[in-house]
């Protein structure tokens, strides 16, 4: 299992946290930001974790802002991402079993390091339960496939500094 991480400002000392359990739990990850506590704009680095996942590189994301909302209502645009804004174990543990959620948002300001590792090692130990929770969680996809909007062709989406002046320029991961 491999890991996409990310944060905005407010969530960068919280990522540290999670990112030294991740460690010490031997589960690769990759950090896609913010590096700095610079003001950072959440939806961009939603967007680029929920993009890796995506491309099959990762298998499920993290995300962390002020309070996980943001991030979540973010990456819950990309159908096929299922984002669950959590503050404590039992609502990621079921996230997990009964939404197969494979995003999981919290907010810096709602929770500390210590209940932060454990909302992390309740999702991560947990196992889809499928049958009627699969039967569910097609129902959502087809409602994403119904009420996708349609594609314009503009211009081809470049990949961007995510610390670069903040822009709402589409974003593309950094796979390499």
């Amino acid at each position: 299992m491999r890991i996409a991480i990310g944060c905005d400002h407010t969530g960068l000392a919280l990522k540290e946290t999670i990112k030294n359990y991740l460690e010490s739990r031997m589960i690769p990850f990759e950090d896609f930001g913010t590096f700095t506590s610079e003001s950072a704009d959440y939806p961009r680095v939603a967007e680029i974790v929920s993009k890796a996942i995506l491309s099959g590189q990762f298998d499920r994301g993290i995300l962390i802002c002020g309070t996980g909302i943001g991030m979540s209502i973010a990456a819950n645009k990309f159908p096929g991402i299922r984002a669950a804004a959590v503050s404590e174990p039992y609502s990621a543990i079921l996230a997990r079993r009964h939404n197969n959620a494979n995003v999981l948002t919290f907010g810096a300001r709602v929770v500390a390091g210590g209940l932060a590792a454990l909302i992390v090692e309740g999702w991560l130990n947990a196992s889809f339960e499928g049958e009627r929770h699969q039967r569910r969680v097609d129902m959502i996809t087809r409602i994403e496939q119904r009420n996708q909007a349609p594609t314009i062709a503009t211009q081809p989406e470049t990949t961007l500094d995510p610390e670069s002046p903040n822009t709402d320029e589409p974003l593309e991961p950094d796979l390499t």
